[in-house]
């Protein structure tokens, strides 16, 4: 797999969301200062709870724009098995019942599932719990985490 396309992909993906969020803001905005919306008495508060989103649409425009600019920044770089999984791998790992399952570890703020050559891949942070169990790791390891009360094993298979 082209850890290049998948970070392009991851790239454009936050851009769409990027959009949706400013669009969302600016409506919101528009909304809690629009002149049929000027409260009333107490009780009228849709000029407020507007004011809310537009203010929350704003902050998460700015998280995916640092999420955009951490993934710009980044450069994967090929697999070192001195150093075990870091940050840029790509990991195929495998459950008890053998189901396969294909990670991209990358930056924070692109945490969703991609396709690449017609196979899944979930990009996830290393500060995510899997993520985080992966460091170090090479393949043929066991990687374990706990999911609330119930206890997840995996085995490395590949790493690119």
């Amino acid at each position: 797999m082209d850890k290049s396309l998948l970070q392009q992909q991851v790239l454009e993906r936050l851009a769409a969301d990027l959009l949706h969020a400013e669009q969302s803001a600016r409506t919101a905005h528009e909304t809690a200062t629009h002149e049929e919306n000027i409260a009333e008495n107490k009780y009228d508060t849709l000029g407020l709870e507007a004011a809310y989103l537009a203010t929350g649409q704003a902050r998460r425009a700015e998280a995916i724009r640092e999420a955009m600019a951490s993934w710009r920044q980044f450069r994967p770089g090929a697999y070192d098995a001195a150093r075990g999984i870091q940050l840029g791998a790509l990991v195929c790992l495998a459950d008890a019942d053998d189901k396969q399952q294909h990670l991209f570890l990358g930056p924070d703020g692109g945490s969703m599932q991609l396709v690449n050559d017609a196979q899944r891949v979930q990009v996830i942070s290393i500060k995510a719990p899997l993520g985080n169990a992966l460091l170090g790791k090479c393949e043929g390891d066991e990687v374990s985490i706990q999911i609330g009360s119930a206890r997840q094993q995996f085995e490395v298979i590949w790493v690119e």
